[in-house]
């Protein structure tokens, strides 16, 4: 017998706008693509695809891993779909982006991970809409540095990979993937200078506040500039149940010691997800930016 999904907080729950999730659903079913708002089953779904704006998820639509915490179909994917970066920066057009993420299934059957296929969308995205500013969402590569090199070589303005939970929890939560390893993309990712780098934690697995503080120190000390801070919602009574519905105030106070450690950004709430209000880092960037070039002067 199945166990009853628990019932959610006032804080948690969201109302959807069906006109706009129609409107960028049936964009997505033209051009035969998926949205890891659609394939995660994201809470914000109404709001983003309220202002047809979406976060596409490349590779297909079925993952090879088995994390115990995504909506993600699991499975044996399909062969590579080498249109779908053309289709993609179709639908960047339309939707008339000015800041997009790009996102995907990980596809260890693949030799370079998919990493070929995330250059080619940003080179595509930026051909036919020049203006634009891209954000990639990565696996780990299985630690390959020459897949992470090809990625990093396009150049997108963001480079994001989440760290996703505490290192205590990763056996749990996420069994095919390493903590370490994960900290050296990211660290690689800042070396190579093209990118602002970007993670992302969940809260809610039964992580304490000396370990949260603890990956938002080690993700400092690995050159990352920016953090999303969000609650995990258990997708199904198959997946791993939730802990701790985490109180907005606990959300806040992440948010100010995350500043006050020297981030760039902090982006902390119970709704919160990787790409939510995504292009706003940039923003905050480009005003340091301006600031510094003032002091100078």
């Amino acid at each position: 017998m199945r166990k009853l999904r628990q019932e959610l907080p006032p804080w948690l729950k969201q109302r959807v706008t069906a006109e706009g999730v129609a409107t960028v659903s049936s964009l997505m079913r033209e051009l035969d693509l998926n949205t890891v708002c659609q394939s995660a089953d994201c809470p914000n779904i109404g709001e983003c695809f309220g202002v047809h704006t979406a976060t596409f998820l490349i590779l297909g639509g079925v993952c090879t891993r088995n994390c115990r915490f995504c909506a993600v179909p699991k499975g044996r994917p399909q062969g590579l779909d080498l249109e779908e970066p053309e289709r993609v920066a179709q639908a960047v057009k339309k939707l008339g982006l000015k800041h997009t993420v790009i996102t995907s299934v990980t596809r260890d059957d693949l030799a370079d991970g998919g990493a070929g296929l995330f250059a080619a969308c940003i080179q595509k995205i930026r051909q036919l809409n020049p203006f634009i500013t891209i954000e990639v969402l990565v696996p780990d590569f299985g630690g390959d540095d020459a897949a992470l090199s090809v990625v990093l070589e396009a150049c997108p303005q963001v480079f994001n990979h989440n760290i996703e939970t505490v290192p205590r929890l990763y056996s749990l939560v996420r069994p095919e993937a390493n903590y370490q390893r994960s900290l050296g993309i990211l660290r690689k990712a800042g070396e190579y200078g093209s990118s602002l780098t970007k993670s992302g934690i969940m809260l809610g697995f039964g992580e304490t506040e000396s370990e949260v503080l603890q990956v938002l120190n080690d993700l400092l000390a690995n050159g990352v500039k920016a953090i999303t801070i969000g609650q995990y919602l258990q997708p199904s009574p198959e997946h791993l149940p939730v802990i701790e519905y985490v109180h907005p105030d606990r959300y806040k106070m992440y948010e100010e010691m995350g500043y006050a450690l020297g981030f760039l950004q902090v982006v902390s709430g119970p709704l919160v997800r990787s790409s939510y209000h995504a292009a706003k880092l940039l923003e905050v960037d480009k005003k340091l930016e301006d600031l510094d070039v003032q002091v100078k002067k």
